[in-house]
């Protein structure tokens, strides 16, 4: 389709307007009664939590809701008890927090960083990816919103996100350093607004900007410009130096929160603002890494990450805003409140209430609180106050029930095979039983055959990165292929390479640092084994690899594309992904605590700039293992146990670029001259393991009569 006539067709489908005392009395007694409770799912095959956050949340003068990362997972894990809550709860949730903010006088804000695409079957068994997932997604009336880079690899999703998307939200949809080819004027324009200077109900007057990192690797119909760049421009300039008082900047950004990390921008966005306006707070919100994080800048700003694909959602609140036109509360009364100054392991500040005598005095200084959420039905009820009974609204009602007839009419649910066990990406090691490459290893021996070459020996070249998620333990469905590999890349092959050079590509990749810069300009060098597995961000660049958190970086996807054709690929890692939580809620005055477990169960460790009490939901931790960056499966070789004299060595097309480094470092030098397409384009990455499944794991009636039956983080720790 050209790009005038997918313009035209995009923008007839605009969307209408969005639719609709001291601080240990705040968490009362420890000795208070149990009662056990259940919270209704709203997806049928959706698993309930059994375990509650551990305390309330501590409201400020100005608080936010975060999510980042959603990649398409409105409809939740349905096969995890963590993460069971889909997009309705979360509508009905953030309406109930609202209303909790406007009783207390104080401000709420709603945000979300980017990356709506790639992940889950809701998102992308429509074409182009993420018609079911957007329009469900404006549900939700975003006080701010920013672009993520999965919005722009191919054309037909950035022209979605463009005429749709940032039409919806208007002024409030930021990208201040993204811009799209118009086709009606031949001319790039922003996709969505470089700025936006507001004031909230509670009268803080704020300056929000929307920045995505330096990314590279979008289609020829939209252009990055460089945040060192970015903070030139005469427009910010001028932004920043506004006659209109500003209370507060928010920065939004598909950013790492970490000003560290090599691929942030955020560290550039911040200086430059900090330069102009020394004295004005900053509360910066990233993503793109898909950890849970919170940085401290410096005493006035801080930055939060929250996770990924509807398994996080973040909290922040703050208080000591100076404003003239503040009229709200700046520590509400009733609710725990924000004790915290910005100071690294900073801890809460016992004296802080010494400093005001009024929900409306102005503190000496900025406290701050965060909290990373579980989601899930039974965290959304808890935290929204006196709705565990019969929680919900008509219209997240409405929200949820769309989403199981849009999974019916996407035939998500088909069961096409049953896994006997679960195997995940990295709680066990690579080759031990539970461990998914292992299967993936046989999948892609049992099911990548050119019939043609079928008694030809083969070696298949695979990055683990192609592997976004965990194969659980139960019904195989067509959601679960998109869940676990849902990119597109085609099988290729260089036929008959002497089988002394082709042994050595997988060690050869294995032992290499191998940087694909989505500007075309390659690095490539030998190096020593290490015990840490090589993150990179989808720049190419190496990530920051502190070991601050006890779950790993797994898997991302990158992809570039021409025009309005792109293909596949993935670089980066996500962290592990199955989880159970437990947690307990205190009342005071002894009131009766709902519990649903006794025990710490598998699941997010986070350890953030303020410690280690971050999560929401108490956890153990997961194993972590390191896992190679390439895998090798086989098929055709001699029976008798020799070496065969040449063999087709079969590869993804994205990581093409490094396989002929490896065999030109192995001995011989092959250029994409000598590439050929080894499957039918058809047959992608995404193919071959529901192939597998249904011929390994067939059932003969349709039925799975094996789990899941409990988180399948819990199975693995058992």
């Amino acid at each position: 389709m050209h790009a005038a006539s997918l313009f035209c067709l995009l923008g007839a489908a605009v969307a209408p307007a969005l639719a609709c005392g001291d601080s240990d009395s705040c968490y009362g007694p420890q000795n208070d009664v149990i009662m056990t409770r259940n919270v209704r799912r709203q997806q049928p095959d959706a698993q309930n939590a059994t375990t509650q956050p551990k305390a309330p949340l501590e409201w400020g003068q100005v608080n936010f809701l975060h999510t980042t990362d959603t990649h398409g997972w409105l409809s939740g894990h349905v096969k995890e008890q963590n993460y069971g809550g889909d997009w309705g709860d979360y509508v009905s949730f953030v309406l109930h927090m609202r209303e909790k903010a406007r009783a207390l006088s104080v401000d709420l804000l709603v945000v979300d960083t980017g990356d709506l695409h790639d992940g889950n079957g809701l998102g992308d068994a429509t074409k182009p990816n993420g018609v079911v997932t957007n329009r469900l997604f404006r549900n939700i009336d975003y006080d701010l919103l920013t672009i993520g880079n999965h919005e722009l690899y191919v054309s037909e999703v950035a022209y979605q996100t463009f005429l749709i998307q940032s039409k919806a939200y208007g002024e409030r949809y930021l990208t201040s350093n993204v811009e799209i080819l118009n086709p009606a004027t031949g001319k790039f324009e922003y996709i969505g607004a470089k700025y936006r200077y507001f004031t909230t109900e509670q009268g803080l007057r704020i300056m929000a900007f929307g920045v995505l990192f330096d990314f590279t690797g979008n289609s020829n119909a939209s252009r990055v410009t460089k945040g060192t760049d970015m903070v030139k421009q005469q427009w910010f300039l001028d932004a920043l130096k506004q006659q209109e008082p500003i209370d507060l900047f928010v920065v939004l950004g598909h950013n790492p929160a970490r000003p560290t990390q090599s691929s942030s921008t955020f560290d550039t966005v911040f200086s430059a603002i900090r330069s102009a306006r020394p004295d004005i707070p900053v509360q910066l919100f990233g993503g793109h890494t898909h950890k849970r994080d919170f940085a401290v800048y410096d005493d006035k700003a801080t930055a939060i990450e929250s996770g990924r694909y509807c398994e996080t959602l973040g909290w922040v609140s703050v208080s000591g805003v100076n404003s003239t036109s503040h009229k709200g509360n700046v520590q509400p009364n009733g609710v725990p409140n924000p004790s915290r100054p910005a100071v690294v392991g900073g801890k809460p500040n016992g004296t802080v209430k010494a400093y005001y005598s009024s929900p409306k005095a102005r503190l000496p200084s900025l406290v701050y609180s965060r909290r990373y959420l579980d989601w899930n039905r039974l965290t959304f009820a808890y935290h929204a106050v006196g709705s565990q009974d019969g929680f919900g609204s008509g219209f997240g009602q409405h929200v949820s029930k769309q989403i199981t007839q849009y999974r019916k009419d996407l035939n998500l649910s088909t069961s096409l095979g049953c896994v006997p066990e679960t195997y995940c990406v990295s709680c066990k090691p690579f080759g031990a039983p539970g461990n998914i490459f292992s299967v993936i290893e046989s999948a892609l021996s049992l099911t990548v055959v050119n019939q043609s070459r079928a008694e030809t020996a083969r070696l298949i070249v695979a990055n683990t990165g192609h592997i976004r998620f965990d194969l659980v333990k139960g019904p195989f469905s067509r959601d679960d292929s998109y869940i676990v590999s849902p990119f597109l890349n085609k099988f290729v092959y260089i036929p008959n390479v002497p089988y002394s050079i082709a042994s050595k590509v997988k060690g050869t990749l294995n032992n290499s640092t191998m940087v694909q810069k989505r500007d075309g300009h390659d690095d490539w060098k030998p190096q020593r084994p290490t015990s840490h597995r090589d993150d990179r961000d989808r720049s190419g660049e190496r990530k920051n690899t502190d070991p601050i958190y006890v779950i790993p970086v797994g898997h991302k996807r990158d992809v570039s594309s021409s025009s309005l054709q792109s293909r596949s690929a993935e670089v980066c890692r996500d962290p592990a992904v199955t989880y159970d939580h437990l947690g307990k809620r205190s009342y005071a005055g002894g009131r009766a605590i709902r519990r649903q477990s006794t025990e710490l169960v598998p699941g997010y460790v986070t350890s953030d700039d303020f410690g280690t009490d971050g999560d929401d939901t108490p956890h153990s931790p997961i194993p972590a293992f390191p896992q190679p960056d390439y895998l090798q499966a086989r098929g055709a070789f001699p029976g008798d146990g020799r070496d065969p004299e040449t063999v087709d060595v079969i590869f993804l097309d994205f990581v093409q670029p490094n396989v002929l480094r490896a065999l030109k470092a192995s001995g011989k030098e092959y250029s994409k001259d000598d590439v050929l397409l080894y499957m039918p384009s058809e047959f992608t990455s995404n193919s071959y393991l529901p192939a597998y499944v249904e011929s390994a794991w067939k059932t003969e009636d349709g039925v799975c009569l094996v789990g899941p039956a409990k988180s399948p983080a819990t199975a693995l720790a058992t």
